[in-house]
């Protein structure tokens, strides 16, 4: 399985994802061979057996490298087009918006490479390596099938494929769609639909992503299947005597700070509850691209008194943040699935989600809304707020409907997946 990151160390749910998967897929008798650019030696390896990719040398002496080089071209991408920004490469990333990567075969052909396993100007330069050292990993090791992430992670399982034989999975968590809308990044597109069609099949997060392969990158629907995602089981951690040290009630938006999760129509949302109840705190805990433009109109609208920028939050952070709030709010543009609604269910926080995510297809106990209607989310939003048994009905069926997405029932799904290639 090749993956581009692995907790702790996460930018977003990918990581995430990745963990709960590889805990199920244990349960259901799969081992798995988990390959990260950079490990950091602090992984939990209770579900998997994590191999370093910065660990593994290359001959470059041996013709199936140089063939594979040959047969790939990777052109210079702005760096300011790659997704999943973190909180430190967001700063790098905007002082060096004029940059490009430009690859060299002095980078690529180090005997070893020490990856920065980030999102930054050299992510073309990494992804390639990563290839040239996937098909390494895949000739010195013994498996049955190859599972790859993300576009990230595609050109590393076709390089596996090539060497070894072996059937090719890869997993579509966010098309390059979901992130830009209209405005692709060509290359991204063209790394995806390749990586797509080398694949024996294609696992999509939800029908709304299983429609968008087929449809926009011209993917034989028979090879293509969605298995939904799933929630960890929380620790037995009691946050009932958290302190929010305000009076106000809180609505919160946790993730990523940019466009595909929508986050201004959540700002637009809060300036229209304001209006009617002004003692509600809001908070928006996330960075990305997009923040510095939030922050401006937060005090355009005068609504700084009642709105919180948290920055980055992961592991026991999240949790805490979720213990104090009173309503969660997902207005993502295009959201392949969401992981946080289920988080935040799974804490018995009522949930406010777009009808145009994933997770909108698999949860009742959810009030749903177009992104783009802010009055309708506003209302929704109130509506939680001020009528008592209005969340106490939703905290008490979502809590019980969240407990029933395991992992270890997607993983079911996908094991049968990898016996239909094998």
């Amino acid at each position: 399985m090749f993956g581009w990151e692995f907790p702790p160390h996460i930018t977003g749910g990918l990581g995430t994802a990745c963990f709960g998967m590889t805990k199920g897929l244990l349960k259901n008798g799969v081992e798995v061979l988990f390959v990260v650019p950079k490990a950091y030696g602090d992984e939990s390896q209770e579900a998997v057996r994590l191999i370093n990719a910065s660990d593994v040398s290359i001959d470059i002496r041996k013709t199936e490298e140089l063939e594979f080089w040959k047969n790939i071209t990777y052109l210079e991408v702005n760096s300011s087009l790659v997704p999943y920004v973190g909180p430190e490469a967001f700063d790098n990333l905007m002082e060096s918006a004029e940059k490009v990567t430009t690859l060299s075969e002095d980078s690529i052909f180090n005997a070893r490479y020490t990856f920065s396993g980030k999102y930054g100007e050299n992510l073309l330069e990494e992804v390639a390596r990563y290839a040239l050292v996937g098909a390494q990993i895949a000739r010195d090791s013994q498996f049955d099938v190859i599972h790859s992430h993300d576009w990230l992670t595609y050109a590393a399982g076709i390089a596996a494929k090539q060497a070894t034989g072996k059937p090719l999975v890869v997993h579509m968590h966010a098309t390059e769609f979901d992130r830009s809308g209209e405005n692709v990044n060509q290359r991204v597109y063209d790394i995806e639909r390749s990586g797509m069609e080398a694949a024996d099949r294609v696992i999509t997060v939800s029908n709304l992503t299983r429609n968008i392969v087929i449809d926009r990158y011209g993917i034989d629907p028979a090879k293509v299947i969605t298995v939904h995602n799933a929630v960890e089981p929380t620790e037995q951690i009691d946050f009932s005597q958290v302190e929010k040290h305000v009076p106000e009630k809180v609505v919160t938006f946790l993730g990523r700070v940019t466009f595909q999760k929508g986050p201004e129509y959540f700002i637009e949302a809060a300036y229209k509850v304001l209006q009617r109840d002004p003692n509600v705190r809001f908070v928006m805990a996330g960075t990305g691209d997009l923040l510095e433009k939030m922050i401006r109109r937060v005090a355009q609208l005068r609504i700084s008194t009642r709105f919180h920028f948290t920055g980055f939050l992961r592991g026991e952070n999240v949790d805490r943040m979720f213990a104090m709030s009173d309503v969660y709010v997902m207005p993502s543009v295009s959201e392949p699935f969401g992981i946080s609604p289920l988080e935040a269910m799974r804490s018995n926080v009522p949930v406010v989600i777009s009808k145009q995510s994933g997770v909108a297809e698999v949860l009742q106990h959810a009030l749903k809304v177009d992104f783009w209607d802010i009055d309708a989310m506003a209302d929704a939003i109130y509506g939680l707020l001020q009528y008592k048994s209005l969340p106490r009905m939703f905290s008490k069926y979502g809590a019980q409907e969240v407990n029933s997405l395991k992992w270890e029932n997607a993983a079911t799904h996908i094991k049968r997946v990898y016996e239909q290639v094998c």
